[in-house]
Formats: C-alpha cells, structure tokens, sequence
C-alpha cells in the first residue's frame, strides 16, 4: 500500500480525500504541520508527500526526502512556485493539480469585484445593526468598463467569459496569447493604461514577480480597481499601500499575499498579527482581503482530492505521470519527455 505524508491537513482537506480513498488503496497520515526542514522528518517511511501552497520545499526539505527515500511529492494545487523544481531535477519527482475547478477562481474573483464596488461587506455590516442609510455606499455599472486580464489560460478565459456576459470590455495580456480565442491581447504596457479594472490569472515567475510596483501603478488610470486570486508576489504589497494611499488605486481584491504562508489558513482572532503591512490592507475602507479561499468549493475539493490520488496512482503503476513537473518543462524544447514519461 501506498504510504502518504498529506502536511497541511485542514478538515475540507481530510473530508474530500477521505471520500476519494473510500476504497482504501492509500495509507494517507494527515498531519496539521505544514512541511519545512522542521517537518520534513514526519514524512519518514513515506513513498509520498502531499502538499499545498505554503509549504517551503526548498532545497533542504528535498534533499531530507530524498534521503528518506520518498519517491515523490504531490502537489494538490496547480501553481508550484513553493517549490524548488530546480533543486528535485533528478533528485526526486513532482506531480501536480493543473486544473481542479477554473469556475471556482474566476466567479470568487468576480464577486469579490462585485462586493467591492457595490459595497455589499458595508452594507451587510450596517442592516445588521439596522442601519438602513445609503450614504457612503454609491457604486459604478460593470456594463462598459474596460477589465484588464493578465493570463488567459483556464480561470483566465471563465473570468473573461463571465465580464462579456456584464456587457464589459475585455483586454488582455499573456506571453503565450490563445489561439482563435477571440481575445483583444495588448502590451502589458497597454493594458496598465486603458483598464479600469485589472484581474490576475498568471503563475508566479521570476519574470512577472511583482508585475505590479510603484512604475507599473503609476501607468494605470486612476481609480483602477485590482483583483488577485493568483500569487501575493505577484503585487509589491508596499507599493499597492501607497497606490492607494495617493487614490490612485481606487479598490483592492486580495484572495493571495506576499507573506501569507504564517498567517492564512489560521485563525488568529483572538492574538495579535504581527504584519504591520497586512494590518493596514485590512484596516483600509477600499481593501478586501480573503484568505485564499477562491479554490474552496465542494466541486474543487473533490477534483483536487481525485486527481491528486489519480496522479500517484499513474506515478507507482506506470511510472510516470502526465501531470508531472519539472524546471526544464515551462521552457521551448526544454523538457524532453512531452508527458509521456518521465521528466528525467
């Protein structure tokens, strides 16, 4: 059997890979830690670690699997940023969930959107006390603005979809365009200037790392309302404090962080946090922040569980998976195997 070290275990985690191992063909040991180099030494007499988005596989951490002879780490998300895929190159391999519910993403950043600038959270706030006053509450029509979109792969194009269907103009920007989409693609340049609305739906690089900093800020319109449901690094979270200390942003949509690895997925109600930066997003009136839960729907949990159990699965029978990663795959001819075997 199996043997699988799940770090990271919230109950909606155990709940859906329990039900995707009803059968009983993996021997998964939930634990509540999160994996570092302080950790890693639970996943002992493994074959696998399963591991979310905040988890640091880093160099160390891989190289302590790898002695412990774990054969493979999966991923039960698409993005792999917390990963040191360079480092495992030959060491050990990686699989991941590309796609678990791309409707899920795109209609949590819309109604984030939607709750920002219609001021549904004030509002809810205020009939609670059975304050019925409409002052400070005017919004703006979706129908006619234009909505920047960087990255049209799946959640993407479900979020593009779901802005025609209010009547919006839809522009975008991706290193690798879709083909025959329909899709007006613009300079990222571009896209800074004419939107009024800017939605991310990239993986985090090197390249797009702060995409969003004090330059690009200053080329948008003002007033320009940004929305992230991908990476925190891919906003410099001080320059986005400023932008909207100047009014030049004029709302901010935040299901991801910077530094949120050692603060979401917890409740921290009752303490202190630490996080002067991420004290004064939240204290702002125009700044939502969710705590990456735009994934977090019964449809997607159980696509992750799935897939992720499907993809050790085809990893242990056939020896390879279609689904894994590695540092050589992102570049032009650069991965050999085509996801037909084996990365190395």
């Amino acid at each position: 059997m199996i043997k699988i070290a799940f770090f990271d275990a919230k109950d909606y985690d155990r709940d859906s890979f329990i039900r995707a191992n009803e059968a009983g063909k993996y021997d998964i040991r939930y634990l509540e830690t999160k994996l570092s180099k302080d950790t890693c030494r639970l996943a002992e007499g493994c074959d696998v670690v399963c591991v979310f988005v905040n988890d640091d596989v880093n160099g160390a951490v891989i190289d302590e699997l790898v002695q412990m002879n774990v054969k493979l780490i999966a991923l039960r998300c698409a993005g792999y940023n917390n990963v040191d895929i360079e480092h495992a190159y030959e060491r050990i391999h990686i699989v991941r969930v590309p796609a678990y519910s791309p409707y899920a993403v795109a209609e949590h950043a819309m109604a984030l959107l939607l709750t920002s600038i219609r001021r549904i959270h004030k509002s809810y706030i205020r009939t609670r006390d059975f304050n019925f006053s409409l002052n400070g509450l005017t919004g703006f029509d979706l129908h006619g603005k234009t909505v920047g979109v960087v990255g049209t792969g799946k959640i993407g194009r479900v979020f593009i979809d779901i802005c025609r269907g209010f009547g919006m103009n839809v522009i975008a920007y991706d290193k690798f365009p879709a083909q025959d989409s329909q899709i007006e693609y613009v300079s990222v340049d571009e896209l800074w200037e004419r939107s009024d609305i800017i939605s991310f739906h990239c993986p985090l690089t090197d390249e797009n790392h702060h995409i969003v900093n004090k330059d690009s800020i200053a080329k948008m319109k003002k007033g320009v309302v940004l929305i992230n449901t991908s990476r925190g690094g891919l906003i410099d979270t001080e320059s986005l404090v400023e932008g909207i200390k100047e009014r030049k942003i004029g709302a901010a949509c935040l299901d991801v962080y910077e530094e949120e690895s050692n603060v979401f997925f917890h409740d921290y109600s009752g303490h202190i946090v630490d996080d002067d930066t991420l004290a004064r997003l939240i204290s702002m009136p125009n700044v939502i922040v969710t705590s990456h839960q735009a994934f977090l729907t019964n449809e997607a949990l159980s696509n992750i569980a799935e897939t992720t159990l499907s993809n050790i699965e085809e990893f242990f029978s056939l020896g390879y998976c279609q689904n894994e990663v590695c540092y050589k795959c992102p570049k032009v001819g650069g991965c050999p195997q085509g996801h037909n075997g084996k990365c190395f």
